[in-house]
C-alpha cells in the first residue's frame, strides 16, 4: 500500500469521522458513523481498488469483537497480512496491508551452496558471443540476485576446478529462467592467451539439457534503490551505505553486464531520480556487447541515461570516440564532479589500473567516490 493510496482513502472515504490506530505493518480504521450508505459506498470504492471485502462479523467469525480487535491483530496475521477490508453496520474497520505482494520463491537461498541449473536455450549473438538461458527450479522461481551482485559458475575442466563470476542480463523479476551473455574466448585467437577462456569455451561446448553449478549472490556492492549503495571494502567487514544522485559508469568489454543490470533497475523505478552516464570501451565496434539493449534504455529514458562509446579502432563514419579512456573523455561524457557523484567501473584490470584510476585522480575524484567491480 503506497502513500498515494493512503491519502486517497483518508481524503475520500474515512476522514474526518475516523479513528486510526497504527500497528506494526498496517493501520486499523474504525468508522464511527453507522450509515449504511457510507458502508455501501466504501465497499464499492474499495472493491474498485481490488481489495477483498468481508462483512464482519458474519463472514469472519474467527475475529474477536471490536473492543478486542486491536489486541488480536497485534498477534494475528488475519486482516493485516492478507490485505483484507472489514466492514460492519456498527462500524467500518479497514485493515490495510502495507507490505508487498507475495514474493516468488528464490533460487539462491544460500550463498555457500551450489545450485544445478539446466541449459534450455543457446542463442548465437555474434561470431564470439552467446546468450545462454538456464532453467530455474520452477516456472515461478526467480534467481534472487540483488542489483549489484553476481553469480559464480563452476565446473571441473581438464581435471581442475574453474570458477568465474557472471552478471545475468535477465531481470530478477523474470520467472523460471536466468540469461547470461558470454563472450567466448576461443583457443589460438589471441597470442597472449593461446588456450583461450576455460569457462567460456566450456559453456560453448554445452548441449541443451546439460547442467551447470551456480552459486551466489557474490560481490561487494548492492544497490538499494534511490541512489543508495551498500558497499564493502572486504567480505570481512560490514557494508557502508553510500548515496549518490549522479552516477558515472565506465565499462570495458564484458564488464558491461553489471552496468546494464544497474541501469535497468534504476530506470525501471520512476520514483528513483538517480541519473546515469555510461562510457563503454571496446576494441572495435563489432565487440560492443548488448548495444541494442543499451540504446533501447537510452531511447526510453533520455533525460536519465546518457550513453557514449569509445573503440580502439574506429570504422569510417564512427560518431563516437576513438582511443583509450582518458581525462577528456571522462570530463565530457560523465557527470560533473560533485559531492553527490559516484563512479562505478568494470572491465579488464589494465583498463581500470592504467586508464580509469589515473585519470579520475587527475580530475579530482576521491577514492571514496569510486567502486571497481
Amino acid at each position: 500500500m503506497n502513500g498515494a493510496m493512503y491519502r486517497e482513502i483518508l481524503a475520500n472515504i474515512l476522514l474526518p469521522s475516523v479513528k486510526a490506530l497504527k500497528m506494526g505493518r498496517g493501520w486499523v480504521f474504525q468508522h464511527d458513523n453507522d450509515s449504511k450508505h457510507t458502508a455501501r459506498a466504501t465497499k464499492e470504492w474499495l472493491r474498485k481498488k481490488h481489495f477483498k471485502v468481508l462483512e464482519w462479523p458474519s463472514q469472519s467469525p474467527d475475529l474477536n469483537p471490536i473492543e478486542n480487535l486491536w489486541r488480536e491483530l497485534k498477534f494475528s496475521t488475519v486482516a493485516v497480512t492478507a490485505g483484507v477490508v472489514l466492514l460492519s453496520t456498527v462500524g467500518i474497520i479497514v485493515a490495510l496491508y502495507l507490505g508487498k505482494k507475495k514474493k516468488p520463491p528464490v533460487t539462491l537461498l544460500d550463498a555457500t551452496q551450489k545450485y544445478q541449473l539446466t541449459l534450455i536455450d543457446k542463442e548465437v549473438i555474434s561470431h564470439d558471443t552467446r546468450r545462454f538461458r538456464f532453467r530455474l527450479p520452477s516456472a515461478e522461481h526467480i534467481l534472487g540476485l540483488p542489483v549489484g551482485k553476481h553469480v559464480y559458475l563452476s565446473a571441473r575442466i581438464d581435471g581442475s576446478l574453474v570458477v568465474r563470476p557472471y552478471t545475468p542480463v535477465s531481470s530478477d523479476d523474470d520467472k523460471g529462467y536466468v540469461d547470461l551473455v558470454v563472450k567466448i574466448y576461443f583457443r589460438n585467437v589471441h597470442f597472449k592467451f593461446p588456450d583461450g577462456g576455460k569457462m567460456s569455451q566450456y559453456l560453448e561446448s554445452l548441449h541443451l539439457g546439460d547442467v551447470v553449478n551456480f552459486r551466489g549472490p557474490g560481490g561487494l556492492l548492492e544497490y538499494k534503490g534511490h541512489g543508495q549503495f551498500a558497499v564493502q571494502t572486504d567480505k570481512k567487514y560490514p557494508a557502508e551505505i553510500k548515496v549518490a544522485s549522479t552516477l558515472g559508469l565506465i565499462a570495458g568489454g564484458t564488464g558491461i553486464t553489471p552496468m546494464l543490470q544497474l541501469v535497468r533497475a534504476i530506470m525501471k523505478d520512476p520514483s528513483d531520480r538517480t541519473t546515469c552516464s555510461l562510457l563503454y570501451a571496446n576494441q572495435t565496434e563489432k565487440d560492443i556487447l548488448l548495444r541494442d539493449e543499451l540504446e533501447e534504455v537510452q531511447a526510453r529514458h533520455p533525460d536519465r541515461f546518457k550513453l557514449w562509446f569509445t573503440v580502439d579502432r574506429a570504422p569510417e563514419g564512427w560518431e563516437y570516440s576513438e582511443g583509450f579512456i582518458n581525462a577528456d573523455m571522462i570530463q565530457e561524457h560523465l557527470p560533473t564532479l560533485s559531492e553527490d557523484t559516484m563512479v562505478l567501473m568494470c572491465g579488464p584490470p589494465p583498463m581500470i589500473q592504467f586508464a580509469c584510476n589515473p585519470n579520475l585522480d587527475k580530475l579530482g575524484y576521491r577514492q571514496s567516490q569510486r567502486f571497481s567491480y
